[in-house]
C-alpha cells in the first residue's frame, strides 16, 4: 500500500492511497483541471481512480469532487449527512457510508470514524490491506476516545497540526473566526495533535506526516518540533503536507 498527497491546507486538500489495482482519492478541494495537474505530477490519472472518498462539505475538501467525478464517472462515498449538505451537484454516484461501519473498496479496507468539526456528519479514516494500516486524520477540533482507538496500533499517519496556539491568538483572524478554528469543532493545534500522539499505540508507527498546517498561523518547524517531541525523534523525522506540492508517493 502506498500514499500521496496533491496538497494540504486551508487552499485544498486532497490525499491518494493504492493498493493493488485500487486507488481511492479523499478529498478533491481543487479545481477539476487543477486535480489532473497535479495528478499526473504524482504519475496518475484520474482514469485510474477507483473512488473518491469524502470527509465532509467544506470548499477545501470537496470543490473539485462533483466535477471530476462527473467527467470520469467515479463514485463518490461519503456520510449521509455531507451528501445532505448539497455541495456535490446533480449526477453523481453516490455511496453512502456509516461512520461506524468499516468497507471495502477493491482492494482497500476502509474504517471511518466520526470526528468533532463543525459540519454536517464529518469522518475520518484508516485504510488497510490485512497487513498495513494508515490512519489520516485532519479537520477536528478535540480528541475523543474512539478516535485514539482507531488511529492506534498504525504503520503510518497523516495528523492535522493546524495552527500554533499563540500565531493564531496574535495573527490578523477576527475573533470568530479565531474561535471557529480553535474550538472543539474546529481544527487541531499543534499542542492537540502532539496530544492526541502521546495517547495512540505507535509501536508500529513507521511514518507521519503533519497536515492541513496553516500558512498564516503555523510554520512547518513549529509542527515538527510538537509531534517529534512526542516520538522522540529528530524533527527532520516528521514529514509535512505541503499545500502547494503535497508530498510524493509513500510505501506504507
Amino acid at each position: 500500500m502506498r500514499f500521496a498527497s496533491l496538497g494540504s491546507g486551508s487552499r485544498g486538500n486532497a490525499t491518494l492511497v493504492e493498493q493493488g489495482n485500487t486507488c481511492v482519492l479523499v478529498d478533491c478541494g481543487f479545481s477539476m483541471k487543477e486535480a489532473e495537474m497535479r495528478l499526473a505530477k504524482l504519475g496518475s490519472s484520474a482514469e485510474a481512480i477507483s473512488a473518491v472518498l469524502v470527509t465532509h462539505e467544506h470548499g477545501d475538501h470537496i470543490n473539485g469532487v462533483g466535477a471530476l467525478a462527473r467527467k470520469y464517472a467515479i463514485p463518490v462515498w461519503a456520510t449521509g449527512g455531507t451528501f445532505a449538505a448539497g455541495r456535490l451537484g446533480a449526477r453523481v454516484e453516490e455511496k453512502r457510508i456509516c461512520s461506524h461501519s468499516s468497507f471495502a473498496i477493491g482492494d482497500i479496507e476502509v474504517q471511518p470514524f466520526p470526528v468533532p468539526h463543525d459540519a454536517r456528519e464529518p469522518c475520518q479514516f484508516v485504510f488497510g490491506n490485512g497487513d498495513k494500516r494508515l490512519g489520516l486524520l485532519t479537520d477536528v477540533g478535540s480528541r475523543t476516545p474512539h478516535l485514539e482507538t482507531q488511529l492506534s496500533i498504525c504503520d503510518a499517519l497523516i495528523l492535522e497540526c493546524n495552527h500554533d496556539v499563540t500565531l493564531l491568538a496574535n495573527g490578523e483572524y477576527p475573533p470568530s473566526l479565531k474561535r471557529r478554528v480553535g474550538g472543539d469543532q474546529g481544527h487541531l493545534s499543534n499542542v492537540q495533535a502532539a496530544d492526541i500522539l502521546s495517547r495512540i499505540d505507535t509501536s508500529k508507527l513507521t511514518q507521519l506526516v503533519a497536515a492541513h498546517l496553516s500558512e498564516k498561523h503555523n510554520t512547518p518547524a513549529l509542527a515538527q518540533a510538537a509531534l517529534a517531541g512526542v516520538m522522540g525523534c529528530s524533527a527532520d523525522w516528521v514529514s509535512i503536507a505541503d499545500q502547494q506540492k503535497g508530498f510524493a508517493w509513500r510505501d506504507v
